[in-house]
């Protein structure tokens, strides 16, 4: 439970920080979810890397492409969210997060900076730098990722 919890303390906040920073938005609503699953139930297999990349940038495409043929109505919200289920499974990408990922594009309007920055921005810092180096630095009985594929 502490290791879970300074994980995330550690993630968020330095992730808060560089955007701060470099005036970047690496941070959004949606990475509070993802830090749930990478610190404290990494061995899911929702929290592996290709769910959590391929996942969440589906969703942030399927999200800018909802917003850019629909616009942002209720029920534009709802085919994002439903699309990214649809697709996650069929590509097997699968991550809850993303659900969140496809709404908060939605709810912002977004343009297709929104998957580079901070969706698979943030995913990727989250990932690579943040749990995989916080694994090998505080090491538990399985080390993150169980698997990259």
């Amino acid at each position: 439970m502490i290791r879970a919890w300074l994980g995330a303390l550690l993630a968020i906040t330095l992730l808060g920080l560089l955007s701060a920073w470099s005036h970047y938005p690496l941070i959004a609503a949606p990475l509070g979810a993802y830090t749930v699953l990478l610190f404290g139930h990494p061995e899911s297999p929702l929290a592996q890397p290709r769910n959590l990349v391929a996942g969440n940038t589906l969703a942030a495409l399927i999200s800018v492409g909802c917003v850019l043929l629909f616009g942002t109505a209720p029920w534009v919200m709802g085919l994002a969210v439903g699309l990214t289920i649809a697709y996650g499974q069929l590509l097997r990408c699968l991550h809850p997060p993303a659900g969140a990922v496809a709404l908060l594009g939605v709810l912002l309007a977004a343009r297709p900076s929104f998957v580079l920055m901070p969706v698979l921005t943030g995913s990727l810092l989250l990932l690579l730098l943040l749990a995989v180096a916080f694994s090998h630095l505080i090491p538990a009985t399985h080390p993150y990722p169980h698997h990259w594929l």
